[in-house]
């Protein structure tokens, strides 16, 4: 797989390109934002495969990471994880609402970084039960209707843009309104991973639902278990 590191610290990227190398991926390694927006361009690199991740560090010279993800999400639709030293919450949400498929804090562990990668680069595989479905295929739930072969989500007629994992996990939970879906069920799911560390990346991603829908209510959390979706009441009831 190719793999794009946006990194201004060369040691750094060098040391983490050398990690990457021996676990098969194929690392171009950009240092600021323009480099990044320049490599993801097909038309620049027409002889070379898509990458299939984009490293992106949020600490860069030239612009803020936050913007360059949002212009490698115009740009295309190849997986992005953020790299940071920001930990808290708010600052994750910012990320995912921009394009982000992932959040990975410094300082991590090798081992979580790559889970992380090899579990964004999964796509669905033609023929699963979402890409099966009819184009008339949706869920309905009050104001919300989910379209799983388009993978489109509308709130009251109005599209709401969605990230592939959070399209995913809000496609599970509205599959079964008012079933508890156990934290372990929804990451083997959604991330086909049993790895422990992606139950952050998981509450990331329902917060950042609960933002983008404007319904807090839709997803509730039950404690010690996991997720349900509470369907919204019907108008007039």
């Amino acid at each position: 797989m190719r793999l794009l590191l946006v990194e201004d610290d060369d040691h750094v990227a060098a040391a983490l390109s050398a990690v990457l190398a021996k676990h098969g991926f194929d690392v171009v390694h950009a240092r600021n934002g323009e480099e990044a927006l320049q490599a993801v361009l097909p038309a620049k690199h027409p002889d070379k495969p898509p990458f299939g991740v984009v490293l992106l560090d949020l600490g860069l010279p030239d612009q803020d990471g936050y913007q360059v993800c949002g212009k490698i999400r115009k740009l295309t639709s190849t997986p992005v994880i953020m790299v940071t030293a920001r930990a808290d919450v708010r600052s994750r949400i910012h990320g995912l609402n921009l394009g982000a498929d992932d959040y990975v804090v410094k300082p991590y562990d090798t081992g979580e970084l790559l889970a992380r990668i090899h579990a964004v680069s999964r796509r669905n595989a033609p023929g699963d039960e979402a890409g099966a479905a009819g184009p008339e295929h949706a869920l309905r739930l009050g104001p919300v209707i989910i379209e799983l072969s388009t993978r489109r989500v509308s709130v009251d007629g109005e599209a709401v843009q969605l990230t592939r994992k959070e399209f995913d996990l809000l496609a599970l939970l509205a599959q079964r309104p008012g079933v508890v879906f156990r934290r372990e069920q929804i990451i083997s799911e959604v991330w086909r991973t049993s790895w422990e560390g992606t139950g952050r990346t998981l509450e990331v991603h329902v917060a950042s639902l609960r933002s983008k829908l404007r319904m807090p209510a839709l997803i509730e959390t039950v404690r010690g278990v996991g997720y349900r979706l509470v369907a919204p009441a019907p108008a007039g009831a």
